[in-house]
């Protein structure tokens, strides 16, 4: 099962088991109270209270300052499946592992795969890994593609795991 990092346990906050939490998520409602997840070292935490606005979550059975030091720096773990299910998306949005490893087109060419996304900026860039066609014609073993829709982007088919670009290929050729 492949599990996703989206939260590290910080540093414990006041007497009574409260932990500071790390999002690496932009899914904050996933931690509501009830939610369990898994830690990566196997431990099961369910949540009894969070403050998103303080960043602050209280675990059942975390009632001692030493009970939340011993999380310290645990990460909080999600399957695909459960992030499919908690999470909501909007219409365009979609999860950046269902995008790593799809092929990137543009016209009658293929530019690549997803190789990683990357989030700089207020946009997330696209991290190609240039077709080996290409590469054997010169151009860079990678490039990056800000995903930026109608305008580098045309369209995402995840069920045949292929993004259509335009522009795209002049970002690889000036390079």
């Amino acid at each position: 099962m492949n599990n996703l990092t989206i939260a590290t346990i910080g540093k414990s906050v006041g007497l009574w088991g409260e932990v500071k939490l790390h999002l690496h998520t932009d899914f904050e409602e996933q931690f509501k109270k009830g939610s369990s997840f898994l830690t990566d070292k196997n431990q099961k935490l369910t949540i009894e209270n969070y403050n998103p606005q303080r960043g602050v979550v209280k675990f059942l059975g975390i009632t001692t300052l030493d009970d939340a030091k011993r999380l310290t720096n645990q990460k909080l773990l999600s399957s695909l499946e459960d992030s499919r299910e908690n999470c909501e998306l909007s219409d365009g949005e979609y999860f950046w592992f269902d995008i790593i490893g799809c092929e990137v087109k543009e016209d009658d060419k293929t530019l690549g795969k997803v190789k990683d996304i990357q989030r700089i900026t207020a946009n997330d860039m696209l991290e190609i890994k240039t077709d080996k066609a290409l590469v054997s014609q010169g151009l860079e073993k990678s490039f990056l593609i800000p995903y930026v829709k109608d305008v580098y982007i045309n369209r995402v088919d995840l069920e045949n795991k292929t993004i259509y670009t335009k522009d795209a290929y002049s970002l690889l050729e000036i390079l």
